[in-house]
């Protein structure tokens, strides 16, 4: 019982386990921002400009309920028993998938743009182990007395 409880801490503490885990619950938070930002920001101002129509209630009469009274929003079609079609709300969730996307974009941009900073930090701390042959013109290591690939004997002078 202890091997397997063993096995299990080491799977699950594995980096790439705990990166997903860590990326599923942010992404969770992540969509509900998204999803608060499009309903509660975009929305309202697209029903601004729109004259106060809100996306959620752009809908399709397909079937009218029991009373068949004309519905001014979807909540009103839904509690009759309308079977409706519900564009706006595909409208949102477009929208909501778009800045999603956009930011998740935005995002790896920004880390692959660390990631070659951090790469030139990198070749530039193994050109300072290096220097050229003043002979040939080769990467050579600083400390080095003769080319690797002209053999020329080097001294701080012809460096």
């Amino acid at each position: 019982m202890k091997r397997i409880i063993a096995e299990y801490k080491k799977f699950a503490l594995k980096g790439n386990v705990l990166d997903m885990a860590i990326g599923i619950v942010v992404g969770g938070a992540f969509a509900t921002i998204t999803s608060s930002l499009v309903s509660n920001v975009i929305a309202p101002v697209f029903g601004l400009l729109t004259s106060g129509v809100d996306l959620a209630d752009l809908f399709l009469v397909l079937k009218e309920g029991s009373e068949g009274s004309p519905y001014i929003t979807l909540e009103d079609a839904n509690k009759d028993g309308a079977v409706t079609l519900s564009y706006g709300l595909l409208l949102n969730s477009v929208i909501s998938f778009l800045i999603v996307s956009w930011i998740a974009f935005l995002m790896v941009k920004g880390v692959n743009h660390l990631r070659q900073d951090e790469e030139k930090i990198e070749v530039a701390k193994e050109e300072k182990k290096t220097r050229l042959c003043a002979h040939c013109y080769s990467q050579i290591h600083k400390e080095a007395t003769r080319c690797a690939y002209c053999t020329s004997s080097l001294t701080s002078e012809n460096v």
